[in-house]
């Protein structure tokens, strides 16, 4: 019925505990599902951690890497592995409350080819330090202005796909770190893919890998690329 994809890189302190609350709250509200845990290339023993947990439960199964694939990849390889055909990836702090996951599967189910949380929306209860928020707001801006993009947050990390809908698309994003998200949102809706935005409830987390200079000067030059790719 749904498939739950958990990517993870050097995650050994959050892994278990999210992995433990998905399984409560799928228990309580589907009657089939499996979680996969992408593990990508983990040093600090994160592989031992999610090779436990799918030892443990049958419905868990652990994709491991011994080289770092960058998180695209490793999204990829679990979207192509997952037997469901409505997947669902989120962070591994689960910043986004775990209730969106029916409004992800309802919206799937009704016939969209993606659903994301969004955020930006209205209606989103999301709160985040400035420092955070501003380069965001300033990133989907540039978005829907240099790329044509109708959705308004590209990044939030909880987004639904039809998995038939969606693997050929996979096979031309480039790049394989965090612009992922933005490359597969563009190239879906230059496809005329259908794709719902749902306002979530979402809060910071306080481990971001995300280095806000580095990666909004990567982020840039990835938008300036799919600009030229056009």
């Amino acid at each position: 019925m749904l498939s739950i994809i958990l990517p993870a890189y050097n995650e050994a302190k959050r892994i278990e505990k999210a992995v433990e609350e998905i399984r409560e709250y799928m228990l309580s509200s589907f009657s089939d599902f499996e979680i996969i845990i992408a593990e990508d290339g983990s040093t600090d023993g994160t592989d031992r951690i999610a090779r436990g947990l799918a030892e443990k439960y049958s419905f868990v199964t652990h994709l491991h890497s011994d080289e770092r694939l960058g998180r695209g990849r490793a999204l990829n390889n679990a979207i192509e592995t997952a037997k469901n055909e409505f997947v669902i990836y989120m962070d591994v702090d689960l910043s986004t409350d775990l209730k969106h996951i029916k409004d992800i599967y309802n919206a799937l189910k009704s016939g969209y080819d993606i659903a994301i949380g969004s955020r930006l929306l209205k209606e989103s209860n999301a709160s985040r330090p400035f420092i955070r928020d501003f380069p965001s707001k300033v990133y989907n801006f540039l978005v829907r202005f240099l790329l044509k993009s109708k959705i308004h947050d590209h990044q939030c990390g909880f987004k639904g796909f039809r998995k038939s809908r969606v693997v050929k698309i996979l096979e031309t994003v480039s790049d394989n770190h965090w612009f992922w998200d933005t490359e597969l949102l563009v190239l879906a809706q230059r496809r005329g893919l259908k794709i719902k935005e749902i306002p979530v409830r979402w809060s910071h987390g306080n481990e971001s890998k995300v280095s806000v200079v580095g990666d909004s000067i990567y982020m840039f030059r990835n938008i300036l690329r799919m600009m030229r790719e056009r």
